[in-house]
């Protein structure tokens, strides 16, 4: 399960996720602390929000024999984003560590445009921050794509869950 090369297989991707029902989800999700440093309140709201909205929703199914639900633990290590999967007892399924480098400009534009928009909403026009949002919601969206092709053949998440995810990818970024 540690491959970190996409396999493509998207036959193999739509059949788990089409088999996925209330077993194929994540209940309990942590982010290494270890690795995040103190973070400002707009960002530590984000990573609350992100992890109420994968607990209350989700798709989460690991390709093979595995029986969910899950309980995630995301890490970063040695330049990898690592999906450290367990059952519901915390004891430990397999992990599938994926490489940062496909995710290094749209998280570092994604970080820009985000800082902007903080700004922007204490003192900018509607107009200008619709505009901004738009450009953060675009970037958002093509990182969980990223995410969505580079966890193809390991596991299948629907687009919700892969936009959560991505989010704490980005709050794990932050040092």
């Amino acid at each position: 399960m540690a491959d970190d090369k996409a396999s493509g297989n998207s036959a193999e991707h739509d059949e788990a996720l089409a088999a996925a029902n209330e077993r194929s989800c994540i209940v309990n999700i942590a982010l290494d602390e270890k690795s995040v440093v103190r973070r400002n309140p707009d960002i530590e709201h984000e990573r609350a929000v992100a992890i109420y909205d994968i607990l209350e929703q989700n798709t989460f199914a690991p390709i093979g024999d595995f029986s969910g639900p899950y309980s995630l633990h995301l890490r970063l290590e040695e330049n990898r984003l690592i999906f450290d999967i367990r059952d519901v007892e915390e004891q430990p399924l397999g992990s599938i560590a994926l490489a940062l480098a496909p995710f290094r400009r749209i998280v570092k534009d994604y970080f820009t445009v985000c800082e902007t928009y903080f700004d922007a909403i204490k003192t900018a026009s509607p107009s200008r921050i619709e505009a901004i949002d738009m450009g953060r919601r675009g970037l958002h969206n093509e990182g969980s794509e990223v995410l969505r092709e580079r966890l193809a053949g390991k596991v299948a998440v629907d687009f919700d869950t892969a936009r959560r995810l991505f989010t704490l990818l980005c709050v794990l970024h932050i040092r």
